[in-house]
């Protein structure tokens, strides 16, 4: 709809769609702050959970590569994560002792070279073993138009490799092979208008700065224009590139789902929601090293809400804030010290 043709002022976030791929897209977001914005970057880079190779038990490698080295390019190979968001549980979440088709998924690789040429191991030699949480989630992500995927190793003759990968779902906060995007472009205020940016220049900006494609959906303010000292950004320009594991929509909206639970959560604290229902340290399960799963937290009644991996109000220190937070492995009760029962404290995050 085009506002600026009604003379209406837009109610809300507005999303324009410039550019949309199987694996990208390319759309502009307009009437929202620059926290909002950047908030809804770093969660599509850090929050959203994907399913990734986590334990690589190897029975037989006699190729030139080291264990750890075929067990981190294992790792890194991107898995279809599709629905993994509601069919799966974090291995620490899920009440099973040694894995369960809720929880986890097998993986199996076995090949021998018996051949004088080269053989190489491809992404796509990985076979799902047994049960799992539904039809996708597990599959090696192909994108080449030969159908092989990533390689993984090269053998000779006589060479084999032999292992079992067990799939678990996590965030990239937590390690970067859960990442859903390759890269995701930010930009704002093309024409640099409200001067957030300094151009470091040898002779002609102009020629050493070019303007971005994004700068033909805005103009440039006149020079002779009085500077507007409170002026805010209210546009900005994303461009998302996935890896293949969910469809860049699907990005788009886990990141919405996973904004508004870390709300709920402050909202819940804000209210004494958590009080009232009689929860404990925010309401969440938590393991030996006071990690906390966003899929164990139940946000009040209408309010889609949760919490990160890492933590209840801030990150893998627990409760209270950073890593001295109580619960965690790092901080007490806090002591007679200025930092705590511990040399990192009670109160004093990182």
């Amino acid at each position: 709809m085009d506002y600026d043709a009604m003379d209406i002022e837009p109610q809300g976030p507005q999303v324009t769609v410039r550019e949309a791929e199987p694996y990208r897209v390319d759309f502009r977001l307009s009437s929202v702050d620059l926290a909002f914005a950047n908030s809804f970057r770093r969660t599509i880079l850090a929050e959203i959970p994907t399913v990734a190779i986590d334990v690589v038990e190897i029975e037989t490698n006699t190729s030139v590569l080291p264990d750890e080295f075929v067990a981190h390019r294992l790792g890194l190979i991107p898995l279809c994560s599709k629905n993994c968001d509601t069919d799966m549980l974090y291995s620490r979440d899920c009440d099973c002792e040694g894995g369960c088709q809720r929880c986890i998924i097998n993986l199996s690789l076995h090949a021998k070279c018996t051949g004088e040429e080269i053989m190489k191991v491809y992404a796509r030699d990985l076979v799902v073993v047994g049960d799992r949480a539904n039809e996708w989630v597990g599959n090696p992500v192909i994108t080449d138009p030969e159908g092989k995927g990533p390689i993984i190793c090269k053998l000779r003759r006589g060479q084999e490799v032999k292992f079992n990968c067990i799939v678990k779902k996590g965030i990239a906060k937590e390690h970067a092979k859960w990442a859903p995007t390759s890269a995701v472009g930010f930009e704002y205020d093309p024409h640099n208008n409200l001067r957030h940016v300094d151009y470091w220049y040898e002779e002609d900006p102009i020629k050493e700065w070019p303007l971005s494609a994004n700068a033909g959906w805005e103009t440039a303010n006149p020079r002779d224009m009085p500077f507007d000292y409170d002026a805010q950004p209210t546009t900005f320009y994303i461009d998302i590139e996935s890896i293949g594991n969910l469809e860049p929509d699907a990005v788009v909206q886990q990141a919405i789902i996973m904004m508004q639970r870390k709300l709920a959560e402050i909202i819940s604290g804000l209210t004494g929601a958590d009080q009232e229902r009689g929860i404990v340290n925010g309401g969440m399960d938590q393991d030996a090293a006071g990690a906390r799963s966003p899929d164990a937290y139940e946000p009040p009644e209408g309010i889609d809400g949760g919490f990160t991996a890492y933590g209840g109000a801030n990150n893998a220190g627990g409760a209270g804030s950073g890593a001295g937070g109580s619960g965690s492995v790092w901080g007490g009760a806090g002591g007679a010290t200025p930092y705590g029962a511990t040399p990192y404290g009670q109160g004093y995050g990182f």
